[in-house]
């Protein structure tokens, strides 16, 4: 092996820490529908792929990186990682589980605007839940949204939410009035069964002017 790999739990600290770029190199579309947190995608060809992490780093090639795919085979990571390593990038590593198996360990995901929107307007399995007060949700959400309180989480608000118990696999999209609550969110989400769970980082408003 060309690049070492690493584990759950040192991608974990590196969100912490900020030692690496993670970088997720499935194609863009993938990325904005759910991508590791902080992880940032190069949309290029794969011809360009090589220079622009290159500007990417501004030229450092000692950067620490660690790139991620579509989980244990597929093979994107390795070869990028492969060629990286043949520029002279001298620090690179994979995180070869992937997105699917970060999932399932209950890793948060990240859903970028452009995600949401395409999903809104696709996907009518997709179950949205705002993170809200009850007061705000009751002014104004998105259409179909249900409410889950993040301050209302510690009692319970979680077991008393309608989630999609027949289908694990069903996306949930999440989102509050900021990156705190949605985040919040997403972590009460962690510890349950359904892993295809993503939350919006950005503002309700920024949200709600999009959908309109």
């Amino acid at each position: 092996e060309k690049t070492r790999e690493v584990s759950t739990e040192q991608v974990r600290r590196i969100l912490v820490d900020g030692s690496a770029i993670i970088l997720d190199s499935r194609k863009h579309s993938e990325y904005v529908a759910g991508h590791i947190p902080g992880a940032q995608n190069v949309d290029v060809s794969p011809s360009e792929y090589v220079a622009a992490v290159e500007r990417l780093v501004g030229g450092d090639k000692a950067k620490a990186l660690v790139l991620y795919c579509n989980g244990p085979f597929c093979q994107a990571s390795k070869r990028i990682s492969e060629q990286l390593v043949a520029a002279g990038f001298t620090n690179v590593r994979r995180y070869q589980l992937g997105i699917p198996i970060w999932r399932a360990l209950g890793g948060p995901t990240e859903i970028e605007l452009e995600g949401i929107l395409r999903i809104f307007k696709v996907d009518r399995t997709a179950v949205f839940f705002d993170a809200r007060s009850a007061e705000e949700f009751s002014k104004a959400s998105l259409p179909g949204a249900h409410n889950v309180p993040a301050n209302a989480l510690a009692s319970g608000g979680l077991q008393k939410a309608p989630l999609p118990e027949d289908d694990f696999n069903t996306r949930i999209v999440l989102f509050g009035r900021d990156f705190n609550q949605a985040r919040t969110l997403a972590d009460a989400f962690s510890t349950r069964p359904w892993h295809n769970v993503t939350y919006f980082p950005g503002t309700f408003e920024m949200l709600r002017a999009a959908i309109k």
